[in-house]
């Protein structure tokens, strides 16, 4: 335990510390290497800190914790990058948030059914918690990123000043009332269950962190998630070339710079669902899709008064057939309230499909 805690404590710093010697320099392949691993070791640290603190506050709150951590950060990073992007980022919060969807209601839920289903038969869940917060993700999804595709008032795909503020205030009220849902007014409908169909109350948790310790790791929680992205943006100029000589769309950035914030929240699911808690592995999934739409468009709106040039939110036919499907599939998977091997299987497909798409369009 002592060994644990110091690697979290020292791996952050040391990220931090990192990040502030390579913060704006061009990084020879070494040190892209070295700040890499960093990265690695700091994205491990989080989901520790994160279980920790959600482990004192108990469930839903703990999914909350880290999904609007991570999405504070990658709204961050976004803003960071189309400052000093340019044109070419005209599109990438665009890019970030629909692969950020395809992830986590791809990705992450998918990966987590899966587990679950092959060591227990089948993966149990409660369908009205889980069935929300899906309609939340596709409502706010069709809004923010389907819409400004239709909407005559702009050439291209993007909203005019009043749609992106419509936009921007009606995806924050949704997540704000998802959250409400969530933590008050029927929390018990994203309590975990088991297999068996039993809610795990809070009670059930043995040797909870003291108070002492959640705020601890909660400070060490964001000094992680600062570290990830901070790093992320580090090695993001590599990322980018690597992009650019490989002959690949510049959606592809967008698509690596989710998969490395996101990596916290797919580790922790992951845990979460090998435990026998599917309910907190699909809250940490949904949550995550809800406050990257719910926290970014508001984000990058009020930032688009000082930012140049038009912001490209449309998505394009490829990706809407893609959103509709994940949506399709994902209602039948939630309906019955437990799935098997095969809706795992679906929804990875979805995800290399989304995948292979973004790099193959």
């Amino acid at each position: 335990m002592i060994a644990k805690l110091r690697w979290t404590l020292s791996v952050p710093v040391a990220g931090i510390v990192a990040l502030v010697l390579t913060w704006g320099r061009d990084l020879p392949p070494p040190v892209v290497v070295i700040v890499a691993l960093l990265l690695a070791g700091s994205v491990l640290a989080a989901v520790h800190h994160a279980e920790v603190v959600a482990h004192k506050v108990g469930e839903p709150f703990g999914s909350l914790v880290l999904a609007v951590a991570v999405t504070v950060i990658e709204v961050a990073l976004i803003v960071t990058l189309m400052i000093s992007g340019g044109e070419k980022t005209q599109s990438l919060a665009r890019d970030t948030v629909f692969a950020a969807v395809m992830i986590t209601c791809n990705g992450i839920l998918g990966l987590c059914l899966l587990v679950g289903a092959i060591r227990r038969r089948f993966a149990v869940f409660n369908p009205e918690g889980t069935g929300g917060a899906l309609a939340a993700v596709a409502t706010v999804a069709t809004l923010s990123l389907v819409l400004p595709s239709f909407t005559t008032s702009r050439p291209g795909p993007e909203f005019s000043p009043a749609q992106l503020a419509f936009a921007a205030v009606a995806s924050l009220a949704l997540y704000l009332l998802f959250v409400t849902v969530q933590t008050r007014r029927h929390r018990d409908y994203f309590l975990p269950i088991t297999t068996s169909g039993k809610v795990i109350s809070e009670e059930e948790h043995l040797d909870p962190p003291t108070g002492r310790a959640a705020v601890t790791s909660l400070g060490l929680l964001l000094v992680a998630l600062i570290a990830v992205v901070g790093l992320a943006k580090g090695v993001s100029p590599s990322v980018e070339a690597g992009v650019e000589d490989a002959g690949l769309p510049q959606a592809v950035v967008g698509v690596v710079i989710a998969l490395l914030v996101l990596l916290p929240e797919t580790i922790a699911a992951f845990r979460a669902a090998v435990r026998d808690r599917m309910q907190t592995s699909i809250n940490l999934a949904l949550g995550s899709a809800m406050a990257s739409i719910g926290l970014t468009i508001p984000a990058i709106a009020i930032a688009m008064i000082w930012l140049e040039g038009p912001l490209l939110l449309g998505l394009g036919g490829t990706q809407m057939v893609l959103l509709a499907l994940t949506v399709v599939v994902g209602s039948l998977t939630v309906v019955p309230g437990r799935a098997n091997v095969l809706q795992g299987g679906i929804h990875l497909g979805l995800l290399a499909a989304f995948l292979f798409l973004a790099a193959s369009p």
